[in-house]
């Protein structure tokens, strides 16, 4: 199949319909198609080839979306970057996925320039902000270009893992990866064009960027952006003036928004449907967001080489079934009572990773992904997640997941807790052990001691964990995510304080 991964997903829109809405600025479908050809153009004007890649850093903006669409319209390949890694973050992306452009906005150009001259690289710098800038020129002169049709199986944009457990990949998707980024929201959430979509998490992160952006674009419905980053009261404001009946937020930012007061106030302002992603949510989270705000959340798992969200549960179970339009698969000769891997194939899946042999080889099969995550498979064909490998420990004999100790606690904890995590440790004597790291709500450090004890004391021995330490925050990714990678250094940090 040929097509233009940006043409297909500005199809479905009416021309007078809203496309997207970013504080006061609205744009239409008619016009939104009209600049994202503009944008080509400038980018064609530029000196951008077919198979070049680019890397849009900047806070998500109307600006943003024409920008990162118009590469992929003039056959480039559009990187979604966080504007807020340090230069020393940003450099190694830069170095290795040898950018032809970084468009980003007149602020940043004081720090990106001498990063480019550091690096020797043949990279220019489109900086985007007043009638001056580069991509102001650019455009004010710039032809509509036609889109430049590829194979579906060329890429069309990247995406960075979100380095929970170590260095970020490049994960590459194919022009293919917008014929079906809606089949989720449309098939558990009855997504249509009528419908206006609102996620927390930035358009950088897979989650915001297939889930909120392509999967909204794709149906014609309107996409709500916020230059400013989430917190629980944010949130709010952005419901209350824009009025999403679809909300897309992380775990940890519905427990914000339980603890702060601001999702009563959430009830009756427009929001039909709750989705959660990103990390595992707690049941008591769930309940209680149900009983304060009468909305059930919807928990999704997917991946940045996934997309879109794969596994979906609609219960306080946390079990997880298989989404529309998704085909999973396991490996060959398991026993199904021990948590696995398994294989997830779909249109939204990547082609696989940028010079990542040795993870292109584990990951990427013949059209199916295999995440790094575990799953036990239920005699009902439903999955319990078990997270990763690297969270799945044999401790007297018997396995134990970190995740499953993480959900037992903060359920028993529930509002005293704001953040807990798990994690498998050496013991002096060499053996594995667990240790656990918990964030007391403001107030509660007492309440919460006695909550999180009283749970430990019913687990079966090999499931308590050995240490326990309260701590003033978790590391978390960019993306909102736990950092796992770091928790055995903070425990042992702890020993020695």
């Amino acid at each position: 199949m040929i097509l233009n991964a940006a043409q297909t997903l500005l199809q479905a829109g009416e021309p007078d319909a809203v496309a997207l809405e970013c504080g006061s600025e609205t744009l239409s479908y008619a016009t939104l198609r009209q600049r994202v050809r503009q944008a080509a153009g400038a980018w064609h004007a530029l000196g951008l080839r077919t198979g070049d890649r680019v890397i849009v850093t900047a806070p998500d903006s109307i600006d943003w979306v024409t920008a990162y669409l118009g590469v992929i319209w003039a056959g480039g390949v559009a990187i979604g970057v966080n504007p807020r890694l340090a230069t020393s973050e940003l450099a190694p992306i830069v170095s290795e996925s040898e950018v032809a452009f970084i468009w980003c906005e007149s602020e940043s150009v004081p720090s990106l320039a001498p990063l480019l001259a550091q690096l020797a690289l043949p990279t220019v710098l489109v900086d985007n902000g007043g009638s001056d800038s580069v991509w102001a020129r650019q455009l004010a002169r710039a032809s509509e270009l036609e889109p430049v049709l590829q194979d579906e199986q060329a890429p069309a944009l990247w995406i960075g893992t979100s380095g929970t457990t170590g260095v970020s990949k490049g994960v590459i998707h194919a022009q293919r990866v917008v014929l079906q980024p809606h089949s989720f929201a449309c098939g558990l959430l009855e997504l249509s064009a009528a419908d206006r979509v609102y996620a927390s998490s930035k358009l950088f992160f897979a989650y915001a960027l297939g889930n909120s952006l392509l999967a909204g674009l794709r149906v014609g419905a309107t996409v709500i952006l916020d230059r400013q980053w989430p917190d629980p009261d944010r949130v709010l404001e952005m419901v209350r003036l824009h009025r999403p009946s679809l909300l897309f937020c992380v775990p940890t930012l519905y427990s914000k928004m339980l603890q702060s007061g601001v999702a009563a106030q959430l009830r009756d302002c427009g929001v039909h449907r709750c989705v959660s992603a990103g990390e595992s949510l707690p049941a008591a989270v769930r309940r209680a967001w149900l009983d304060v705000t009468g909305m059930a959340i919807v928990s999704g798992y997917g991946t940045s080489e996934t997309m879109c969200l794969m596994l979906y549960s609609q219960d306080d179970s946390g079990l997880l079934t298989v989404s529309p339009q998704v085909q999973l698969r396991y490996a060959d000769g398991l026993d199904p009572a021990v948590p696995q891997r398994v294989w997830l194939r779909s249109s939204s899946v990547a082609t696989g990773y940028w010079r990542r042999p040795q993870a292109q080889a584990d990951g990427f099969r013949d059209g199916w992904y295999c995440p790094g995550d575990m799953f036990l498979r239920r005699p009902d064909g439903q999955l319990e997640f078990a997270g990763r490998m690297d969270d799945m420990l044999k401790i007297s004999g018997r396995w134990v997941s970190t995740l499953w100790v993480e959900q037992a606690l903060a359920s028993a904890a529930a509002e005293t807790v704001l953040q807990l995590a798990c994690v498998g440790v050496l013991t002096p004597e060499g053996l594995t052990a667990l240790s656990l790291l918990v964030v007391a709500a403001p107030k509660q450090l007492t309440l919460a001691q006695e909550r999180i004890q009283s749970a430990i004391d019913v687990l079966p021995g090999y499931r308590r964990p050995r240490w326990v330490h309260w701590v003033d925050a978790l590391p978390l990714t960019a993306t909102g995510k736990l950092q796992r990678a770091r928790l055995v250094a903070m425990h042992q940090a702890a020993l020695v304080t």
